[in-house]
């Protein structure tokens, strides 16, 4: 490989297998009452944003997930993406997504 295109940086990150690509949310810094809290004590944040997801999700019907779903997701099993100064990407295996926030529709 040259040395012009090991320098160069990655752009896309496709997931391979039931997995996505998830923008993680900003950690919560105060609670719903309005009480800051300490940087110590941040609540874990599991919500996000599918940034990409695999072809296998994409073209499974049983599987309702689209890119921009906001998603509810268990951390246990995400992997770290490390391509950004705030590390907010992460690799989601599709059993660890639990819920997906969608507006209702209006017939």
């Amino acid at each position: 490989m040259s040395k012009s295109k090991a320098s160069q940086p990655l752009e896309v990150v496709e997931p391979i297998g039931p997995r996505v690509l998830v923008r993680k949310d900003e950690p919560k810094r105060e609670t719903k009452g309005g009480i800051a809290l300490p940087d110590a004590a941040e609540i874990p944040t599991i919500t996000g944003r599918i940034v990409t997801i695999s072809a296998a999700v994409e073209h499974d019907e049983d599987m309702p997930l689209r890119q921009y779903d906001k998603i509810l997701f268990h951390p246990k099993n995400a992997i770290p993406v490390d391509l950004e100064h705030d590390n907010q990407l992460f690799v989601v295996p599709v059993e660890d997504v639990v819920a997906v926030f969608r507006r209702p529709t209006v017939d």
